[in-house]
């Protein structure tokens, strides 16, 4: 049995999904903000590049940092990432509740321990952004 496939109707399908999708997110975030204190959260984005031949350790460290960060007083979020097409090129991104939680994270000694370790793996300047939710 031969299936006749439309494919204009299958992108008009997955364009339907995809908008579908993005508005869900929307709303998830819309609802996230509307949540007591969510104005008050420190959004911190960091790109952490290592030289290649540091790949495998700096990815260890992240690791550990992530782990030991999300286990602090404040910290709602705390992920790290790979960039895919390269291996040794790194995103952190954490969410603390209020400035006052990310000073405590920033002066832990896990913290300080963390950079002084990845210091010298560094391929590029250690990129720190502190981010807050407009409306």
């Amino acid at each position: 049995m031969l299936v006749n496939i439309d494919m204009f109707s299958i992108r008009r399908r997955v364009r339907v999904f995809a908008v579908l999708f993005l508005a869900t997110l929307g709303l998830a975030g819309w609802a996230r903000a509307q949540e007591p204190g969510a104005h008050e959260r420190i959004y911190v984005v960091t790109h952490v590049d290592v030289t290649p031949d540091n790949a495998a350790a700096g990815t260890k460290l992240l690791q550990q940092y992530a782990a030991e960060s999300r286990k602090e007083k404040g910290a709602v979020r705390v992920e790290a990432f790979v960039q895919v097409s390269r291996i040794n090129h790194f995103t952190l991104v954490e969410v603390w509740q209020t400035r006052q939680a990310l000073d405590a994270h920033e002066g832990s000694a896990h913290t300080k321990q963390f950079r002084e370790q990845i210091q010298p793996m560094l391929g590029s300047p250690y990129d720190e952004r502190l981010h807050q939710v407009i409306e």
